[in-house]
């Protein structure tokens, strides 16, 4: 199968001109950049908000679920979550975008438990590493330093590779062009709100992306001319599958759950995101800046609501391809698209322009734009937490002040956003594709998981287990991929190597043999007998400087409180008791998902009949009106007292009718800013509950 992928210009036709390309990657950027310094001038001067080191990287610890559940679903809706789903669609029929879904959700709902281990064990904390550093010390933390920083870069490229290749196919837009310009809006929003600005505007960005994804889906099941029903579509896919009958699949079908190619990316799939979850610090930064609390049902919500997004987005939009291909409403009509091109991710785009013309490709440009710009900005955060305080204050400067925290952090902000977009460059002239990427990413980094993981959940991992088998499982990874290649092919170019079975040997050595050699260092050093003490001794930045220089007392800026002994005591109560929720919860959903319901048809060898077809679909749309529910209306529900009050504040401010230091003085005795639990301190009477 041709995963080959390219660096040359699509040839089909683009349906906008360039204008549009450069407004949208300039103009929506820049808009989002004035948004967020608007916002963060309004929290500073209604509700005290300050940028400390710690606010800018932790958002002070104090987010509430819907929040995190926004911001869960934002930082793993990437470029490929769209384009390569629905190029597995396009590639399997119906059971890749499944696969995709489930195969990249169970990692979210299992993560629920480690961040919940993570408030618990480790409540200062601001990176994973940290955690490393002070169980292991520093030999295991460098070695982990480079497989989370390999994690956050190769994340990094997919995004800004897979969106370029999408803005060039449907505006002309030079791909070059594209990869140095979409990184500026979010570099600069992301300097001027750090963690808490990436957590708002990945609500705005879900609440967009989620509304044009419903719209394509009723499009093609319900209004397009051509398609417009579930039963149109399926008698399309009936004859697509006589014209091109898939190997693998059961009688060729596209309708099937049972796809040999399928289950392979299914394995490769599920294998590469439990290393973009379990080692992205984004996802801890998000567990971090959760309120305690709250990082459970914020990660459940989030996971549940994530699933609808490939699922629908890659049925619809796959099927859509499929069936449009052969008329003269698709783009590279009357040829079916190349495979260099389903491996650059324009499946999505191509159809859209089928479905909806000139509409069909903004809408692509919006979404495609709302899902690397958030999903970029969750990994400038990370990266940039990474080196200030896994780098900068660990190694170089140990009593580094707030101001230089901050300075560091947005230097890196800065530098890790050109940097990336000079590597995408260069990966673009070497014709590696998103596709590549994606498929490789578990080879390079799934040995660390293993690892990782248990450094939160099993006191009796020793400190060379930890250290040495991500680096030996890295190498059985590497050579199992290779062989394989070879064998399979003859060579090592790079459409062999990114074929289906080596990537497969790669891939599941990486996760399982750590198992193995976690396993021989155990019987080999013996079993450790840790005691979880030296995670609490981490400890948070001193932000006195920053709170003194704005004339404000750090105890009253929100996030800047430190909770009592009983307040304490009474959090880790109630995380113990979410750690057990969270572990059968998660155990539960991840069977449903991965066993009881694809397992049966896939075992079956089930051709899904019209009416199971419709059924399929019609659960699709209903979950992603729920996912809307769950992460684009909840949020502001749920914040729905501090948002009236903000805005009352603005009115009385503009109208001249109430002074701000009036309305601070109302925030110290217990108002909340956007997105935020207040802890209670010990001047406020009563614990406040105001959140967004």
């Amino acid at each position: 199968m041709d995963h080959a992928p390219s660096n040359k210009e699509h040839t089909a036709a683009a349906a906008l001109n360039q204008g549009v390309g450069y407004g949208i990657v300039l103009g929506l950027g820049g808009a989002f950049a004035l948004g967020m310094i608007l916002v963060t001038f309004i929290l500073r001067r209604y509700n005290r908000e300050l940028q400390t080191s710690e606010m800018f990287n932790t958002a002070g610890r104090t987010v509430k679920s819907g929040l995190v559940a926004a911001a869960v679903v934002s930082s793993w809706t990437w470029a490929a979550t769209l384009l390569q789903s629905t190029g597995v669609c396009y590639r399997y029929g119906v059971s890749g975008p499944f696969w995709y879904a489930s195969g990249a959700t169970v990692q979210i709902l299992l993560f629920a438990t480690l961040a919940i281990e993570l408030k618990r064990r480790a409540p200062n904390a601001h990176t994973y590493l940290e955690i490393i550093k002070a169980r292991y010390g520093t030999f295991a933390h460098i070695v982990f330093l480079v497989f989370g920083l390999a994690t956050n870069i190769l994340v990094s490229l997919m995004l800004i590779v897979g969106a370029s290749a999408t803005v060039n196919a449907l505006t002309g837009m030079h791909t070059v062009a594209a990869i140095y310009l979409l990184p500026i809006g979010v570099v600069a929003y992301t300097l001027v709100g750090g963690l808490k600005a990436t957590i708002l505007t990945d609500w705005v960005h879900t609440f967009i992306l989620l509304i044009i994804i419903i719209i394509f889906a009723l499009t093609t099941y319900a209004s397009h001319e051509v398609l417009g029903s579930p039963s149109a579509v399926y008698d399309l896919l009936i004859q697509a599958a006589a014209r091109h009958p898939v190997d693998g699949n059961k009688d060729g079908s596209y309708l099937t759950m049972q796809s040999r190619e399928g289950a392979i990316f299914f394995v490769i799939n599920i294998v590469g995101n439990f290393g973009t979850v379990f080692l992205d610090n984004g996802y801890y930064n998000k567990a971090i800046a959760a309120s305690p609390v709250h990082a459970l049902p914020g990660y459940i919500i989030g996971g549940l609501c994530w699933f609808a997004i490939p699922w629908l987005t890659a049925t619809t939009m796959g099927l859509a391809a499929l069936a449009l291909e052969n008329t003269p409403h698709f783009p590279t009509f009357p040829e079916r698209m190349a495979g260099a091109d389903v491996s650059a991710g324009l499946v999505l785009p191509y159809a859209a322009v089928a479905l909806l013309g000139k509409g069909g490709a903004i809408g692509t440009l919006l979404i495609v734009f709302m899902a690397v710009t958030s999903a970029t900005s969750s990994q400038l955060i990370a990266v940039s937490t990474i080196f200030t305080y896994d780098l900068y204050r660990t190694y170089f400067n140990p009593e580094a002040s707030g101001k230089r925290l901050i300075y560091m952090s947005h230097t890196i902000v800065i530098g890790y956003g050109l940097f990336i977009a000079t590597f995408s460059v260069g990966l673009w002239y070497a014709g590696i594709s998103m596709g590549y990427l994606y498929l490789m990413m578990g080879v390079i980094i799934s040995s660390a998981v293993l690892p990782a993981t248990l450094t939160l959940i099993w006191s009796g991992q020793n400190k060379w287990a930890a250290a040495l088998s991500p680096v030996i499982g890295l190498v059985c990874a590497l050579i199992a991929w290779l062989v394989t290649a070879k064998r399979e092919c003859g060579d090592l170019s790079v459409a062999c190597t990114g074929s289906n079975y080596p990537m497969l040997a790669g891939n599941v050595a990486a996760l399982l043999s750590p198992i193995v050699l976690v396993g021989i260092f155990t019987l080999a050093f013996g079993i450790d007998k840790y005691d979880w003490k030296s995670m609490m001794d981490i400890r948070r930045g001193d932000d006195h400087d920053l709170a003194n220089a704005a004339g404000l007392d750090l105890e009253d800026i929100p996030g800047g409180q430190h909770d009592t002994r009983a307040e304490f005591e009474e959090e880790q109560k109630k995380l113990e008791r979410a750690g057990k929720i969270s572990k059968t919860a998660t155990v539960v959903m991840t069977l449903a998902l991965l066993v009881l319901w694809p397992m049966p048809l896939y075992g079956t060898g089930y051709i899904f009949s019209k009416s199971f077809f419709t059924g399929w679909v019609s659960v699709g749309i209903i979950w992603i009106f729920c996912s809307f529910i769950g992460v684009g209306l909840f949020p502001v529900f749920e914040s729905r007292r501090t948002l009236a009050r903000t805005v009352k504040n603005v009115y009385l401010d503009l109208t001249g009718k109430s002074h701000p230091r009036t309305i601070q003085a109302r925030v110290l005795e217990g108002q909340t800013t956007p997105g935020a639990t207040t802890p209670t301190k010990k001047y406020v009477g009563k614990e406040t509950t105001a959140t967004a």
